[in-house]
């Protein structure tokens, strides 16, 4: 497979053959496309008015079932962002209409976001939308290869979310022989 990526490849190791730069190959392509998807599913979600932001709140509203009732809590758990950008995106989502806030009826101190009927409509129309743009981006895939690669980046995403260690700690411990060498 010959892309930009490995031009750069070849590059560091002409200029570098004492480095094992194989890492840039699975990093850069992973990041390449990132940046590709990216771009096709705010295409997507522009198409209904939305940003992948705004897309991921109401998706996440929609997936947690009737009411379509969360904190903004459990809003930031799911989407992994910080309270402060929960919080702005919110007060879009709001300001369009598409969620309402209320008081938490166990806990006065805590508010409820709700997708709103507009809201719900909304994220009806743009996820079989989204998962079409999602299957044509896989199109050059068969299912066994999807499944695979999936597997893998969950591995991946495993491995590095769970790490204890540094990286740099981990290769010291690996490049030491254990007792049986």
């Amino acid at each position: 497979m010959t892309d930009h990526v490995q031009t750069i490849l070849e590059e560091w190791a002409r200029e570098r053959p004492d480095l094992d730069v194989s890492p840039m190959g699975v990093l850069g392509r992973l990041s390449r496309v990132a940046s590709l998807v990216h771009a096709r599913q705010e295409q997507t979600f522009a198409r209904h008015g939305l940003d992948s932001s705004s897309f991921d709140v109401l998706a996440t509203l929609r997936r947690s079932g009737e009411p379509y009732r969360l904190t903004p809590t459990d809003i930031q758990r799911s989407a992994m962002v910080t309270s402060s950008a929960i919080a702005q995106r919110l007060n879009r989502l709001e300001r369009s209409g598409l969620v309402a806030r209320s008081r938490n009826s166990e806990d006065a101190r805590a508010t409820d976001v709700t997708l709103t009927p507009n809201g719900l409509a909304l994220i009806d129309r743009a996820v079989p939308d989204h998962v079409e743009t999602e299957h044509d981006l896989l199109d050059g895939l068969t299912d066994e290869q999807r499944t695979q690669l999936s597997s893998i980046l969950g591995q991946l995403y495993s491995s590095i979310d769970n790490a204890a260690v540094t990286p740099q700690a981990a290769r010291t411990r690996e490049s030491q022989p254990t007792s049986g060498q």
